[in-house]
């Protein structure tokens, strides 16, 4: 079956750098790109119980606004070299973004979703942008793949993927980092981090460990050990010492990073975001 992504855009800059990075990600793939543009009507809030309605003057002008940025956008898009392997289709719908883009997986079964981090404000106070934190929060039906304002493409030769094996993995909640892994001949680096720093794994922890190395297995990968204090210290060293070219990470609410809202690492990184991010969900 070819590959359904979704792409976001609120017609910035980094919306576009996105759409960009997704098309070169997965340039040797028959694909269908989902362009989604979740547009409001001003005047009304979507929790509301006035909803405007087609032929309402507010409506009309926020989608035509919508499809007239959506019409220049394709013309960017069309800028890139042609792909006979890619098909496009666009979306304008009046709804917020979290809730569209749901709507989208559902109907579409979207495999992966792609997004700038940032939208058009580019406020150094906002972890990558409101909207790319509530989509990994919100949505658990398929990875996000979030790409850092102004990122240049190169393919994603080395990843980074954090674990504490504190849980078990699933090859399904794996399937896209080792597609990507597999499509660009990439190096997976498992980092353990360890704060109690002997090393040392529980029989559970074991189990885990190895239960990952199976799902991994055809893949390129290496485990490495990691005895630091602060994780998010630890892994941006890693990162800058391998020069990773993306970071993958399990969203298990609670365990170890916890929310993303209340991961350090994302926080960190999420204010000045150097690589794109694989957010991936337990399924």
């Amino acid at each position: 079956m070819d590959k359904r992504v979704l792409l976001p855009t609120d017609y910035s800059k980094n919306a576009l750098n996105a759409i960009r990075y997704a098309l070169d990600l997965y340039k040797n793939v028959q694909c269908d790109f989902y362009i989604l543009n979740a547009f409001q009507a001003s005047g009304y809030t979507l929790d509301s119980m006035m909803v405007p309605e087609p032929g309402e003057r507010l409506y009309d002008m926020a989608k035509e606004a919508s499809e007239a940025g959506m019409e220049r956008l394709m013309g960017m898009v069309k800028l890139h070299p042609e792909n006979p392997k890619h098909r496009f289709h666009t979306i304008s719908t009046f709804n917020s973004l979290v809730e569209a883009i749901k709507n989208e997986i559902a109907k579409k079964d979207i495999d992966v979703i792609v997004m700038g981090t940032k939208g058009l404000t580019e406020s150094k106070a906002r972890i990558f942008g409101t909207n790319t934190v509530s989509v990994m929060e919100s949505i658990k039906q398929c990875p996000v793949i979030a790409v850092p304002s102004n990122y240049m493409y190169v393919p994603p030769k080395e990843i980074a993927f954090p674990t504490d094996y504190k849980t078990d993995f699933k090859k399904s909640e794996m399937t896209q980092l080792v597609e990507i892994a597999k499509l660009h001949g990439s190096k997976i680096n498992v980092i353990h981090i360890d704060k109690d720093k002997d090393g040392k794994l529980s029989k559970q922890e074991e189990t885990h460990k190895q239960l990952l190395q199976d799902i991994l297995e055809g893949t390129d990968y290496e485990l490495h050990f990691l005895s630091v204090v602060k994780v998010s210290k630890g892994i941006n060293l890693f990162i800058e010492s391998t020069n990773c070219d993306m970071i993958a990470f399990m969203n298990r609410k609670h365990l170890f990073f916890g929310s993303i809202l209340s991961n350090p690492l994302v926080k960190e990184i999420g204010y000045d975001p150097k690589i794109p991010i694989l957010e991936l969900n337990d399924n």
